[in-house]
């Protein structure tokens, strides 16, 4: 098992070019840098540093060594400052937005993950163009948004923003429509789709939108439905109205009817993302331990 000090003693060495001023960068004697740096050799079975008259410098296990434990003792010391933050306040509330599938699929996983450790979450739910401008504004320490891969998000300068998830995106088709028997949907074969009605988002900004209007760009495409819920949207595809994008995540409970199809093309998936008001030392304890629960949230979902 490595001992902290070890990976201490390797780094100062690295910034001082010998053992003499690494010990006193760190305030130990010199037999205890030595100490520790051998140690470390006998652990990994290899000269981690070589000595010359010049001083001190590191082999290249060495290097790799220190590249690995500059994230461990980065780690070691992100978790001290976590766990003293919130030994200090106590419970925290936490103003957080959400769009309302995630809403419906996550929040519950999440919100009991925070419980646990004293996080409290203050929860808005609004679609995408009220989250964005709510976050730029400072009305939420953090949103969970998502824009379609490749497209952006109108986000101040500033704005800190975590991946969490692809979520790819279903074409859903009424059972009954003379192309529902493909297994898989291309740009190619979606473009045959220029006679059908859309669903639509009923609040503008929506990104999804934007990349069905950039596959059918100089050709016409006409929207029937226009609904922020998916499940209105899935039952108006079940009754034959229109077709339209599902997110993997918000196709459950699908009715009678429906037939969704995988997209073969990269740009149709959104980015599921955790996005901070501007920091200059970036997220909080309290947003990173949102962002884990998040991700093990999903972790169990899949």
């Amino acid at each position: 098992m490595i001992d902290p000090r070890q990976l201490q003693a390797l780094a100062a060495v690295a910034a001082e070019g010998s053992v003499a001023r690494a010990a006193t960068r760190l305030g130990w004697s010199q037999p205890t840098v030595d100490y520790h740096l051998k140690a470390l050799d006998r652990l990994v079975e290899a000269p981690l540093t070589q000595r010359s008259s010049r001083g001190s410098t590191l082999t290249a296990a060495g290097t790799l060594m220190l590249e690995r434990g500059e994230e461990i003792l980065a780690l070691a010391e992100r978790a001290l400052t976590d766990v003293r933050e919130f030994a200090e306040v106590g419970t925290t509330r936490l103003r957080f937005g959400s769009f309302p599938t995630a809403a419906a699929r996550l929040l519950p996983g999440i919100a009991s993950r925070l419980r646990r450790i004293g996080i409290e979450l203050d929860t808005t739910l609004e679609e995408i163009a009220p989250l964005v401008e709510g976050n730029n504004q400072g009305d939420f320490d953090a949103a969970l948004v998502y824009p379609a891969s490749g497209y952006r998000l109108p986000f101040r300068r500033g704005v800190h923003t975590m991946s969490l998830l692809t979520d790819p995106l279903l074409l859903a088709l009424p059972a009954s429509h003379p192309l529902a028997r493909r297994a898989r949907f291309d740009v190619a074969s979606l473009v045959e789709l220029e006679d059908s009605a859309w669903v639509f988002s009923a609040t503008p900004g929506d990104t999804l939108d934007d990349v069905v209007r950039d596959t059918f760009a100089g050709r016409r495409f006409k929207v029937a439905v226009r609904t922020d819920d998916y499940a209105v949207a899935l039952g108006m595809v079940a009754a034959e109205m229109g077709i339209g994008l599902v997110p993997q995540l918000a196709a459950f409970n699908v009715p009678a009817g429906v037939a969704l199809k995988p997209i073969d093309d990269p740009r149709f998936a959104r980015e599921i993302l955790l996005a901070t008001p501007p920091s200059r030392s970036g997220p909080s304890a309290t947003v990173r331990q949102l962002a884990e629960a998040v991700r093990r949230t999903i972790d169990a979902l899949a």
